[in-house]
């Protein structure tokens, strides 16, 4: 607590310095962010096709760039700026790549999950077995290892196959593994078929799922009033989509080649977080949630220490 108040004091100031939103400059400046087609990510999307960003005083360039490369190209200097889940800026962070979360996106609530064949019963029963999950050091890896802990197993009890989130669900409905981590809208594709398998768990059962956006320490610091400009306009986007949400999920559904409708409904697993939800997720949840995965990570080996979890935060652009 005495954390969180010495944050929220910080985090004011700071704020105060920053000034009221308003366009950073009379010329726009520009930004690159690498992201991916991931539902929780749209809004940025919305902010960029609407004209947020543009009025906000950004340009902004969005580069679809997979997640376990994301962070060579902020390494890189090819991007400025990223979304991915919360832990992994410790992975990236731990492993040399400096960057600091600014404000968070969204939260799963049921659109990651685990899908296993009909005879398995529990999570536990699943030692001995196959699961296919993206590479270590990704969002899939790490929710199965979470899920396995949670279990009282780890992922030195299961063989890991390595696929992506589409060609796991694509391989499980064909036959292969005894079980693959996935998120929507490829879990949809098993609940369409009951007979291949059914989704033994989601993060439903185990919120832990959260993606976040974040920059370099550089970056923020040379350009406070454009990452400021940036939160409000993720903020705009998200209002917008509360205000006009037909006309949001047609343009969000066409960056990655859904209609308005399939848009939507994949968006009711998962929910964007606003201003207020932002100041009481940075106010400590992000803090217990980022220290029990930095353990977790360090005991399964994709990290070998642990960062600083209050060095990889930076408030200031959400007051």
């Amino acid at each position: 607590m005495k954390f969180a108040l010495a944050f929220s004091a910080v985090a004011a100031l700071g704020a105060a310095l920053l000034g009221p939103a308003a366009p950073v400059s009379a010329q726009e400046t520009k930004v690159a962010i690498g992201f991916s087609g991931w539902t929780g990510f749209a809004p940025l999307t919305l902010a960029k096709e609407a004209g947020i960003f543009k009025k906000n005083g950004l340009d902004v360039t969005l580069t679809k760039i997979p997640q376990k490369d994301r962070h060579l190209a902020l390494a890189s200097g090819a991007i400025q700026c990223a979304a991915t889940t919360v832990e992994t800026w410790i992975v990236w962070n731990a492993a040399g790549v400096a960057a600091k979360q600014i404000f968070q996106l969204d939260k799963s609530y049921g659109a990651d999950g685990m899908v296993v064949r009909n005879a398995i019963g529990s999570i536990k029963e699943l030692k001995g077995k196959t699961v296919a999950a993206s590479a270590p050091g990704t969002a899939p890896y790490f929710t199965l290892a979470w899920f396995l802990k949670k279990n009282g197993l780890s992922v030195k009890d299961v063989t890991v196959v390595n696929l992506e989130p589409g060609p796991a669900a694509q391989a499980f409905l064909a036959g292969q593994n005894d079980a693959a981590m996935t998120y929507e809208p490829y879990l949809s594709s098993v609940r369409g078929k009951p007979d291949a398998g059914k989704i033994i768990a989601t993060t439903l059962d185990y919120p832990m799922i959260m993606d976040t956006f974040g920059c370099t320490p550089k970056f923020l610091d040379d350009n406070q009033k454009v990452a400021k400009a940036l939160a409000d306009s993720y903020f705009e986007a998200v209002a917008m989509i509360e205000k006009e949400p037909a006309k949001s999920y047609e343009i969000m559904g066409a960056d990655v080649k859904q209609t308005g409708d399939q848009f939507a409904s994949s968006a009711k697993y998962l929910r964007w977080q606003d201003k207020a939800a932002n100041q009481k997720f940075f106010s400590g949840d992000i803090l217990t949630f980022s220290e029990e995965a930095a353990n977790l990570l360090l005991e399964v080996g994709i990290i070998k220490s642990k960062p600083d979890i209050k060095t990889i935060i930076d408030t200031r652009f959400i007051q």
